[in-house]
């Protein structure tokens, strides 16, 4: 488990805090295992990142989208998406790959004694079949290694097939458009949304996709 802070994380107008690793433990304990295996991968879901601040200013601007729903985020890291739809949605199931970003989210459940959203382990390599009741998924800034784009886009694309309304978030990265392209017939809307990250300004498109009959 790494040793976290409350931290404020700040989206539009608004603001609220979350559990979130220090980040001067996350790059020492970083350096120590990668020195044990070249292969370690940098723990990128230890930081909120400006697609799921983006998703955050989305969900309040359109929060009647989800008032009664039953909404779950899959790779939410620290879950902040998770965290402000449990404003508006009956039910939020909160995942990620990873335990130790689970046990993470917990940590702010406790913290601020949120009683509709349930934390989980979600691997898209391998959905479960007794999934939760689900009527609208959130995902952001998943689309960045070409590697996972096939399952990511069939994963996604078995939520549609269900009636679910995915929200997606993403950077506007190069070698990821084939797989946006993909899901653009599936598009009811999209957006683009300017944020301000480590002082220089990140685009972000956010796309609101639906199964076509």
């Amino acid at each position: 488990m790494y040793p976290t802070n409350v931290q404020t994380i700040h989206f539009g107008n608004r603001s609220i805090d979350l559990l979130v690793p220090n980040q001067v433990d996350v790059k020492k304990l970083y350096k120590a295992l990668s020195e044990e295996n070249p292969n370690t991968h940098f723990p990128f879901w230890t930081q909120v990142w400006p697609s799921a601040i983006a998703m955050a200013q989305f969900i309040v601007q359109e929060n009647h989208r989800f008032f009664g729903k039953h909404v779950t985020e899959l790779a939410a890291g620290l879950g902040l998406p998770s965290f402000v739809v449990s404003e508006f949605a009956n039910q939020v199931y909160c995942t990620d790959y990873l335990q130790e970003a689970v046990e993470v989210m917990e940590q702010s459940v406790t913290y601020h004694g949120i009683k509709n959203i349930t934390c989980g382990i979600i691997d898209w390599n391998n959905m479960p079949t007794n999934f939760p009741k689900t009527e609208i998924v959130l995902v952001s800034d998943v689309n960045y290694n070409p590697v996972d784009f096939e399952i990511l886009y069939q994963v996604l694309l078995g939520f549609l097939q269900k009636d679910c309304t995915l929200i997606l978030t993403t950077p506007q990265r190069l070698l990821a458009k084939p797989f946006i392209e993909r899901l653009l017939p599936f598009c009811d809307s999209s957006e683009e949304m300017t944020i301000i990250h480590f002082e220089s300004e990140v685009k972000i498109s956010i796309l609101v996709l639906g199964c076509k009959s």
